[in-house]
């Protein structure tokens, strides 16, 4: 959702599905009902690129753009969630594991799809 108090006004409604897209590799079944309930519900916010930018379903307004940013981080987040290779290759980087090492971020595994097909306990927490 777009805005927010204090620095931007009030949320006005404006949906920014790429914002969900790249949330994919957290809560990958969850993003996707998201992504998917857009596309069937607002096909308007769908194109033959992908996603547009943003819309607002409150005033039946949908941005005509599809920006390259905000559908390379769908693409990137939808293949780091398939596969890991994103995240892969960026962490043999000494600085970028420098960079977590002085963030004191930490080593969390998620399954990737390949791992969670066939398996009964998907979604069973």
């Amino acid at each position: 959702m777009w805005g927010g108090p204090p620095a931007v006004g009030p949320i006005d409604g404006t949906v920014v599905p790429s914002a969900s897209a790249g949330s994919l590799p957290f809560l990958p079944q969850p993003v996707m009902l998201v992504l998917r309930t857009i596309k069937d519900r607002y096909g308007a916010a769908w194109s033959k690129y992908g996603f547009v930018n943003a819309f607002n379903p409150l005033t039946n307004w949908y941005d005509d753009s599809v920006i390259g940013i905000d559908t390379g981080i769908t693409m990137l987040m939808a293949e780091n969630t398939r596969t890991g290779f994103v995240w892969e290759t960026f962490m043999k980087s000494p600085e970028a594991r420098r960079g977590m090492d002085r963030a004191e971020f930490r080593t969390y595994y998620q399954p990737r799809v390949a791992e969670l097909k066939g398996s009964a306990e998907v979604g069973e927490h």
